[in-house]
C-alpha cells in the first residue's frame, strides 16, 4: 500500500508537468520541434504513467524448467520446483509483489506431462487449463520452454500446442504475442561434469550451439517466422530465503531481450524487477532522450525564464524515474538531495539559460538554438550521472566528473 502511494504520487506530479508542457509550452513552439516534444511526451506518458507489472506465459512439458525460470528472475524462491513429479497443476498467474518489485506469470500446467500434478486440476487437459488462465489477463509475451537434453524427444507435438494457445490469444485480444524459445537446463548437455557457468568446454559449447540450432529450426518451422532461441540455465539452490549455490546462466540475455518485446507501459517495471544492470541503463538511457529532448525544445521558448520551472521539474521527473527504475525509493525532495551532493542544485537549469541568453547577445539568430542545446546537454550529463550513482553505484564525486564530461560532449555535438 506504501508503495502504490509512492508511485501515485511521482505519476501526479510528472502529470502536472506533462501538462504544464502542453497546455503552455508546446502550442509556442515551431515545427519540427513541436512535433519532437509532442512524441517524447506521448512516448513518457505511456512509460509512466501508465506503468504496469509485467505479465508472462511461461509454456512447456513437465520438468522444463518453469518455476525454476521464475526464481532465476526474481532472484528468490517464487515458485515451487518439482524434482521428481509435476507440481504446476491448474495454469496459475503468480502475483508476485515485495516493497520494490511486481510481476505476474503464468506458470502453467506442463504439457506432456505423464502424471497428474499435486496442485489442483481443474481442466481435463494442460492446453485447457492455459487458456482458462489466458482469459484473465493477456500475457505480453510467450515463453516456450524445451529441455537442451530433450529437444528431439516429442517437441513438434509440444509446439503444436503452444502454437494453439498463441493463436487463442491472437483471436481473444487480437493482440499477436511475441514468441521466445527458451532451451533450458543446458548444464546437463555433455559433459556432464562441466556444471558452471560460462561452460567454457568446447565440446560443451558445441552441444548447446548444436540443441540451441535444431529448437531453432523446429520452433521457426511451425511458426513460419523467425523466433529467437534462447539457451539458460536457471538453476539456483536456496537455504532459508538465502541462494546458496548460484548456477545462473543468460539469464541477463533472455531479460534484454523480453525487455525490448513488452510494451512501453511495462517495460519500467520489468527492468526493475530484473535488477540486470545493462537492462535497467537500457530504460534509464530511454527516459533521458526524452527528457533531453523536451528540455532541448522547452530551452527554444522565447518567453523570458517561463521555461526554468519547466526544464528543472523534467530533470528532477528524469533523476526519480532512474532512481525508480534502479530499485531506489524516490521522491522530489531525494531527487534534490542527489543534485546537491554532484555540488549541483535545482537552478541548475538557470546557470544554462543565462549563459545562453549572454550568447545571444553576440549571436542573436542563433541564441534560442545555443540555449535549446544547451538545456539538452546538461540534462543528458545529469541522467548520466545518475546512472553511475544509481545503478552503477558510484560515489558522487564519480558521478559529477561523468555529469561535466557527458554534458561537453553532448554540447560539442551541436
Amino acid at each position: 500500500m506504501r508503495n502504490e502511494k509512492r508511485e501515485e504520487t511521482f505519476r501526479c506530479r510528472m502529470n502536472e508537468i506533462f501538462e504544464l508542457i502542453v497546455e503552455n509550452v508546446i502550442p509556442k513552439l515551431p515545427e519540427p520541434i513541436r512535433s519532437l516534444v509532442e512524441a517524447e511526451i506521448s512516448k513518457l506518458r505511456e512509460v509512466i504513467m501508465e506503468a504496469r507489472a509485467p505479465r508472462f506465459a511461461i509454456v512447456g512439458r513437465r520438468g522444463a524448467g518453469k518455476s525454476s525460470l521464475i526464481n532465476a528472475i526474481f532472484s528468490n524462491k517464487v515458485a515451487e520446483v518439482g524434482d521428481v513429479k509435476s507440481t504446476t497443476g491448474i495454469g496459475k498467474w503468480y502475483d508476485y509483489e515485495d516493497e520494490k518489485r511486481k510481476m505476474s506469470i503464468l506458470d502453467s500446467r506442463g504439457l506432456g506431462e505423464g502424471s497428474i500434478p499435486d496442485m489442483e486440476v481443474k481442466k481435463k487437459s494442460a492446453e485447457e487449463e492455459v487458456k482458462a488462465s489466458i482469459d484473465h489477463k493477456c500475457p505480453d509475451a510467450l515463453l516456450f520452454l524445451g529441455k537442451a537434453d530433450e529437444i528431439d524427444a516429442r517437441i513438434d507435438e509440444d509446439l503444436k500446442s503452444f502454437l494453439e494457445i498463441k493463436s487463442y490469444v491472437q483471436k481473444k485480444y487480437t493482440y499477436n504475442p511475441p514468441v521466445v524459445g527458451v532451451m533450458t537446463q543446458v548444464d546437463k548437455l555433455a559433459p556432464a561434469q562441466v556444471l558452471d557457468p560460462p561452460y567454457k568446454d568446447e565440446r560443451k559449447q558445441k552441444n548447446i550451439a548444436y540443441a540451441k540450432a535444431l529448437l531453432t529450426r523446429k520452433i521457426e518451422t511451425l511458426f513460419d517466422d523467425t523466433i529467437e532461441v534462447i539457451p539458460i540455465s536457471a538453476y539456483i539452490d536456496f537455504s532459508n530465503g538465502k541462494i546458496v549455490y548460484d548456477g545462473r546462466w543468460n539469464i541477463d540475455k533472455l531479460v534484454e531481450y523480453l525487455i525490448e518485446c513488452l510494451p512501453r507501459s511495462a517495460q519500467m517495471e520489468f527492468a526493475r524487477i530484473a535488477r540486470v544492470k545493462s537492462v535497467q541503463k537500457k530504460m534509464a538511457r530511454i527516459l533521458i532522450g526524452s527528457a533531453a529532448t523536451i528540455a532541448g525544445g522547452v530551452g527554444l521558448e522565447p518567453i523570458p525564464v517561463a521555461d526554468l520551472p519547466v526544464i528543472t521539474s523534467i530533470q528532477i521527473g528524469m533523476i526519480i524515474g532512474i532512481g525508480y527504475i534502479s530499485g531506489r525509493e524516490m521522491n522530489k525532495k531525494s531527487a534534490v538531495e542527489f543534485m546537491t551532493s554532484m555540488g549541483l542544485n535545482v537552478g541548475l537549469s538557470f546557470v544554462f539559460r543565462e549563459l545562453a541568453r549572454a550568447l545571444v547577445k553576440l549571436i542573436p539568430v542563433a541564441g534560442n538554438a545555443v540555449s535549446g542545446a544547451v538545456a539538452a546537454a546538461s540534462t543528458w550529463g545529469i541522467g548520466e550521472a545518475t546512472i553511475a550513482y544509481f545503478i552503477d553505484k558510484k560515489s558522487p564525486d564519480e558521478a559529477k566528473q561523468i555529469f561535466e564530461q557527458e554534458r561537453k560532449k553532448r554540447q560539442e555535438e551541436k
